[in-house]
């Protein structure tokens, strides 16, 4: 099995500000605070998480079994 990547860079759709994070190993983030602009993101529809959504690399869930943790 791949070794799981936990940063992703997360970029706003508002304000474009951009952050490297640390995603949790083993749950997916629904909320996230822009620092810059302090809108509130939200996952897109179809996207378990903010770091699927906005960021570089899905979230663990998705890297480990290609779905999310609160998929059927």
């Amino acid at each position: 099995m791949a070794e799981l990547i936990l940063q992703s860079r997360i970029t706003c759709p508002v304000c474009g500000h951009e952050k490297t994070e640390t995603m949790p190993g083993d749950a997916c983030q629904y909320f996230y605070e822009c620092e810059a602009c302090h809108v509130l993101l939200k996952p897109k529809a179809g996207d378990c998480c903010v770091f699927c959504s906005f960021g570089t690399v899905p979230c663990p869930p998705i890297q480990k079994a290609g779905q999310c943790c609160g998929s059927d």
